[in-house]
């Protein structure tokens, strides 16, 4: 299961959502204002933090701000408050907050949240992986002893290309395949025969793939 940060000067609500989270399955690190969560940040990468809004010494917008600054902000984190206005939310979604829960907190939103939060990163995560796949064929074939003095080799739009997380999981799906098969025309200069043989599908059903993705195969021929 997750390990969750839990950022909140209320006692009660730390002892709170610690219970619920731990009866989860989860593990749970507290903080009762942002000093103790800088602390716990610089030791551990949560998998999920639940920030509080208003604190004492600095409160959870600041913060959030800070780890986006600072290249901190590697987890899904949901603000909370119970005083909180539009704009605060808005300001928190918009430095990348992932949601935003008000208090008093019912079991049902929190876990919904909770669960909802950890898939996206899931999907994030899986995304990256997937990115960084096509990436080292590539890097493989530069000599590791000029790797450093010559410029990053263009990868076509595949690499470059940015996913919203935000769609529909089918929808994210497609939108990596076609990055996918946009990579490989653009690697074997248009060749069908060549990324038929590079990703495993017979031409037919290359064809087939590519029209229903909507990529463009004269593309990368005219190009080359």
């Amino acid at each position: 299961m997750a390990n969750i940060l839990v950022v909140d000067d209320e006692l009660g609500i730390r002892d709170l959502l610690s219970e619920i989270l731990n009866d989860e399955g989860h593990t749970v690190e507290l903080a009762e204002n942002a000093a103790q969560a800088r602390e716990l940040r610089s030791r551990i990468r949560p998998d999920l933090v639940l920030l509080d809004i208003w604190m004492p010494d600095t409160d959870g917008v600041t913060l959030l701000k800070e780890w986006s600054t600072s290249g901190l902000l590697t987890m899904p984190v949901i603000m909370m408050s119970g005083h909180a206005t539009i704009d605060t939310a808005v300001d928190a979604i918009r430095i990348g907050a992932q949601a935003f829960l008000e208090k008093p907190i019912t079991l049902q939103k929190l876990l919904k949240a909770v669960e909802q939060g950890l898939a996206r990163e899931q999907v994030r995560q899986a995304v990256a992986a997937h990115q960084e796949a096509l990436r080292a064929p590539v890097l493989a074939a530069i000599p590791a002893v000029v790797e450093s003095a010559l410029p990053e080799p263009d990868m076509g739009p595949a690499v470059s290309q940015l996913f919203d997380l935000d769609r529909p999981l089918r929808d994210a799906r497609d939108s990596f395949e076609k990055a996918y098969f946009e990579f490989h025309l653009s690697n074997e200069g248009g060749s069908m025969t060549r990324v038929a043989e590079k990703t495993g599908l017979e031409r037919t059903h290359l064809y087939r793939k590519l029209k229903q993705l909507g990529v463009d195969v004269t593309r990368n021929k005219r190009s080359n």
